[in-house]
């Protein structure tokens, strides 16, 4: 019986076996189920580097003798499908980007945090961008000669030549003409100003706005005999009238020694902003580097190279000439401060300021500017050296601060404050606005 039971188990075992096999055919792999059809990917255009390699492999087929054995089907058809790939690039980059790829790119784009440098002309308080302030300063001086000639040309005088020695040297000389005649009002020598003189010609008349101060303070151009000689030469001559004003002449004279450049003041662009999470992203204008565009490319570029240089062994001269020219490479900064309410202050600065320049700037926006505080840069550092400059502190191009009150003096203060406030002028939290 169990012989038999035995036989019925092998002969369905047998059955459910699946398909037979001879013993002289190889064994079968195991039949897998159809897998569901996968999209293909699309291809993407070859890089540069992959755009390189290929004209390269294609001159090295080029250059090979034509002597040799006929390039095979295969090589052949990769040759034509390189050449229809870089064909096909080439075409698209001569097309340009679509017109959605442009919208990605302006959505993608963030707003400048400020439209530019401004600066404001200190003779009529316009406010100009940098590019512009040179060509404001020179219509605001030459309208000022309707006003005071004297003082104009002066202005001229100090502010658009930029050789301070030459400056220095032009009128120390044109004081000592002039004090030669406040001294000998008598001698009519003093008086009488050779333009062809070797003196006046490298030390004064090559400078702009020299002869315009000697019209405005009361000589006139003669053409005067030379003594002991048939020839004539011209000459700046003092009227008569002038000799009756001497103080006047003594007072131009002071003042031309006294006088400094005009410069146009920087314009802080003051604002406030709500309270935002933004508030340490920056997107800055080229005024504020001191590069060209093509430079600021290549800075981006040189950025990878920063890691490497830290971990070499450099000296502390290599060091700090690294430090140095980092420093160079901005003019301007652009700080925000965030009060505890979370209020920003915003304001533009020389790269080349002090730190104490931003203690006035803050205190100056307050409504109590008695309030004691503390300024803290990144990373929760105390500004305490008010006397170091902004690029020193790392403080460039653009910086998020924060401002934290005595304790002890602001808990007096709200415990006597019927409610609690803003410590920013009401009128500075009127301008308030969103920072995008």
């Amino acid at each position: 019986m169990r012989k038999f039971f035995q036989e019925i188990k092998a002969d369905l075992k047998f059955k459910t076996a699946g398909p037979g096999q001879k013993l002289s055919e190889p064994s079968r792999a195991p039949r897998e189920k159809p897998k569901a059809e996968v999209a293909p990917k699309p291809r993407q255009a070859p890089t540069d580097e992959a755009q390189r390699a290929a004209a390269a492999a294609l001159a090295r087929l080029e250059l090979k003798p034509k002597g040799g054995k006929a390039p095979s089907a295969s090589q052949e058809a990769i040759r034509n499908q390189v050449r229809k790939e870089l064909m096909a690039e080439a075409a698209a980059s001569e097309k340009g980007p679509s017109m959605e790829e442009k919208e990605q790119e302006e959505e993608g784009a963030a707003a400048p945090s400020v439209s530019g440098v401004y600066f404001i002309c200190p003779l009529t308080g316009t406010v100009v961008r940098k590019d512009q302030k040179e060509k404001q300063l020179r219509e605001a001086i030459q309208a000022y000669f309707s006003v005071d000639p004297v003082a104009a040309s002066i202005m001229e005088i100090h502010t658009f030549n930029k050789d301070r020695e030459k400056v220095r040297l032009c009128v120390e000389t044109m004081a000592k003409y002039l004090d030669n005649i406040y001294l000998h009002p008598e001698e009519e020598k003093y008086r009488k100003i050779k333009l062809q003189n070797k003196v006046f010609q490298e030390r004064i008349s090559c400078l702009e706005g020299t002869h315009k101060f000697f019209q405005a303070v009361g000589f006139e151009t003669k053409t005067l005999p030379v003594p002991g000689q048939e020839t004539t030469e011209e000459f700046y001559v003092l009227k008569e009238e002038v000799l009756s004003r001497l103080e006047d002449l003594k007072e131009h004279k002071e003042q031309l020694l006294s006088s400094e450049p005009v410069r146009a003041q920087l314009h802080r662009q003051l604002a406030v902003f709500h309270p935002s999470p933004a508030a340490a992203r920056f997107e800055l204008p080229h005024d504020f580097f001191n590069l060209t565009a093509e430079e600021l490319r290549r800075e981006q570029r040189l950025r990878t190279e920063a890691v490497e240089k830290a971990s070499m062994l450099r000296t502390r001269a290599m060091r700090e000439k690294d430090e140095q020219r980092e420093m160079r490479k901005y003019n301007y900064t652009l700080l925000r401060v965030r009060f505890p309410d979370g209020y920003i202050l915003q304001g533009t600065f020389y790269a080349r300021e002090s730190v104490s320049v931003l203690y006035n700037f803050v205190r100056e926006a307050l409504r109590d500017d008695w309030l004691p505080f503390e300024l803290l840069g990144p990373g929760g550092l105390k500004l305490t050296d008010e006397n170091l400059a902004f690029n020193e502190c790392g403080l460039v191009p653009s910086a998020l601060l924060s401002l934290a009150w005595d304790a002890a003096v602001m808990a007096d203060v709200e415990a006597a404050a019927e409610e609690q406030r803003s410590p920013l002028r009401p009128e500075l939290l009127a301008r308030a606005q969103p920072l995008s």
